[in-house]
This record gives structure tokens, C-alpha cells and sequence, in this order.
């Protein structure tokens, strides 16, 4: 996954402009990304304060993690399931 340049703290900052009632057009040409990105932002950040999206991030990390091991034990098992009927 791409990295963003920005960080939820910049994100933030930049939806605060916004709500302080800087023209979306005028704030995204300023800021350098597209009026998706901005609307995206939006959705997911929109009335967050930096705690929350700290939070955010740290519970998504760790959603990540534990998707991660339960991939890995499910292909553990598939294996181990898979060897006793094989006949030697």
C-alpha cells in the first residue's frame, strides 16, 4: 500500500481549513491533492480531534496484525489437515 505524504496530523490541519470555511478548490490546489483525496479524507477523519486519529491508526495497525495471524494459522491448519490423508 502507498504511502501518504501527509500525516493525520497535516490531515487534520488541512480539514480544519476547511470547516474555517477556505474553499475546497482553493484548499486542495494549495495543499497539492485532488478533491477525491480531500472528500476521502473527509469521510474518515472529518470531526476527529489528533487523539482520535491516533487511535485510529494505533487500532488499524493492530486489526492488521491480528488479521495477519489468523491468515497464518488457518494456512497452518489447512496444512496439517491436509497431510494425514495424504498416503505415504
Amino acid at each position: 500500500m502507498k504511502q501518504s505524504r501527509f500525516n493525520e496530523e497535516q490531515i487534520i490541519g488541512v480539514l480544519r481549513e476547511s470547516e474555517a470555511g477556505v474553499e475546497t478548490a482553493e484548499l486542495c490546489r494549495r495543499h497539492g491533492v485532488s478533491k477525491q483525496t480531500f472528500y476521502r479524507w473527509k469521510s474518515k477523519y472529518g470531526g476527529m480531534s489528533m487523539s482520535e486519529a491516533q487511535r485510529l491508526k494505533q487500532l488499524e495497525d493492530e486489526n492488521r496484525k491480528l488479521k495477519q495471524m489468523v491468515a497464518d494459522l488457518m494456512l497452518d491448519k489447512q496444512a496439517l489437515q491436509a497431510a494425514p490423508s495424504k498416503k505415504w
